[in-house]
Order: C-alpha cells, then structure tokens, then sequence
C-alpha cells in the first residue's frame, strides 16, 4: 500500500492534483506473493490473476467477487495440503471464465494463457447452465451465500436509502453487465422486487442510454473504484464486496442496506472439471472447501454459510 501511496504522491506533484485527490487506493488489493515486486496501477498492474503461472500443479478459476479470499484460502489449503505449493489462480467475471474455458484460451494485454482449470466456481444457477450446455463438471459443492448491498460514497451525499433511489436522473450508477456477470441477473430481480419492470427499465435501458448507469466490465474492481473516485453515486455490489472495502480496507464508502423484501441471495458452487489437467488436486481441493478451514476464510470475507 505504501508503494501506492508514494505513487499517488508524485502524480499529484506532476500534476498539480491535491492530496485530497490521491488514488493511492487502486489495485491490486491482495497480498503480493513472494519475489521482485513491480506494479504501477493503472498502467502495469495484474490483479486478478493470481500464484503460479509457470507448472501450476493446480488451477483454480474462481467468480471474481471473491478475489479478496484467495490469498487466505490457498495459504489454508497448503497447510492441509502441503505437496501443492505452485498454485495458479483467476478471479474474473463468472461469463468470461466460462468463455475462457469453451475457447482455451484467454488474452490479457500482451499475455496469453492457455491453462486449464481444474476447479471452476461460479453461482449455482451458472454451473446448472454451463453443466446442461457442455457436461464440464465430475462434481461440485455448494460453499457459500451472500446477498446484496448498495454501495455508496462516505457520508452517503446522494442520500440514497434503497434501490428506488438508483432510477433517479441525478443519480449515477455502476452496474454490472448483464453480459457476462451472474450477478447483474439477480441485482435486476432486486429492482423489480423494489419497483417492478418499470424501474428495472429506467436503472437497465433509459439511463444506460443517457449515460447515467455505467455497465461494468469487471464489477468487483470497478464498482467500488467508481465510487471511491467519484464517477458513480451508487453501485449495487454483493455484501462482501461492501464489506471488504468497509472493514478491511478503510475505504471512504457506506452501505445503504437492502430489505430482506427486495433482495436476492447467491450460493456459490465450486465445480470440478471432468478434463482437469490434475486430477487428485482437482478432488483435494474439492474436499478442502468442504472443511471448517475453508469454510473459517469464507467466514471472515462476510460470505453466508452455504447450508
């Protein structure tokens, strides 16, 4: 973080942008692993790939909204299981993991990776659509719940108080795309619980159309950056991300809740591929979501138990 901050300094010198205005809160916000550390946000910095890219003995390709349980987990499933210690792992949006698998590849910038996962987590509705279309999955288990939150700037200037407040003309909104993010689906359920097609029109199509709703292309990185940079108002985001940047981060945002009335609940459901290249990991780490450990990581990150 202290890299980030001297970063943030010397383009405010540069610049002449007040101290006031530092993004030294850009990402990545997971724990660095261990060797020759070089990140200059926004220009060369890999946050959701994460560990060895280099004979991973296991892949993992987790829903993005989970990046920040990564570090944890994978540190609790080598002390279960430390014959794994070259563990490679993505946390993108659910759809484009699921593209990455279908095509064999996927290109970030000048990077392309053709690893193969052994393990791939997605909602439970995802993994139903993706097992009917292509019967990629030997087993899976359902690991975790969360709902949803608003997440808003701090102090809430907008004075949003719940999800009729996103159809406003004066409020901006971050929001994922329906396009390849499972949870844009669910926060729409919302919309129409709290005012029926009508909003959901207005919050997806009228102010998508007027610029006032950003549709993300990576939700649980640019939401809560929108928010913390002042370019939307309010991003409707699972409650751990809320959570993570609250209680973890000591960001300046707030969390307008949601009525149990209005809002949806995920599960979470870990997949294990039928083709994956490491098959007696693939079942290890399985197994491994299963125990009090993983489920002790989940805990913490503000996920639900999924039973």
């Amino acid at each position: 973080m202290m890299r980030y901050f001297a970063l943030g300094l010397l383009l405010a010198v540069t610049f002449g942008v007040s101290a006031a205005d530092r993004t030294d809160f850009l990402p990545p916000w997971n724990p660095p692993p261990a060797g020759l550390q070089f990140s200059v946000p926004p220009v060369d910095a890999i946050a959701d790939l994460h560990g060895d890219i280099v004979d991973p003995q296991l892949v993992l390709f987790f829903a993005g909204n989970q990046f920040m349980v990564v570090h944890d987990l994978l540190e609790a499933f080598k002390q279960v299981h430390p014959q794994y210690q070259r563990i490679y792992a993505e946390t993108l949006p659910p759809g484009i993991l699921a593209k990455q698998i279908e095509s064999g590849a996927l290109v970030m910038g000048n990077l392309r990776i053709t690893l193969k996962p052994d393990i791939y987590t997605a909602g439970k509705g995802a993994i139903a659509d993706n097992q009917k279309q292509h019967d990629w999955f030997a087993d899976t288990y359902d690991y975790a719940r969360n709902p949803l939150a608003i997440l808003v700037a701090k102090g809430n200037p907008k004075h949003i108080t719940g999800l009729a407040d996103l159809g406003r003309a004066d409020v901006r909104v971050s929001m994922p795309n329906p396009a390849w993010e499972g949870i844009a689906k669910q926060i729409e359920a919302s919309y129409r619980k709290a005012g029926g097609d009508a909003l959901d029109h207005t919050i997806m199509d009228s102010k998508v159309k007027d610029g006032s709703t950003f549709l993300t292309r990576i939700h649980h990185r640019q939401s809560p950056l929108r928010i913390l940079q002042g370019d939307s108002d309010a991003a409707p985001v699972w409650s751990t991300e809320a959570y993570f940047q609250q209680q973890i981060m000591h960001f300046p945002v707030e969390t307008v809740t949601i009525p149990a009335t209005q809002n949806v609940t995920a599960t979470y459901t870990a997949a294990r591929m039928k083709d994956a290249p490491h098959a007696q990991a693939a079942k290890d780490f399985l197994a491994f979501m299963q125990s009090p450990a993983a489920q002790a990581v989940y805990r913490k990150y503000g996920f639900l138990p999924a039973h």
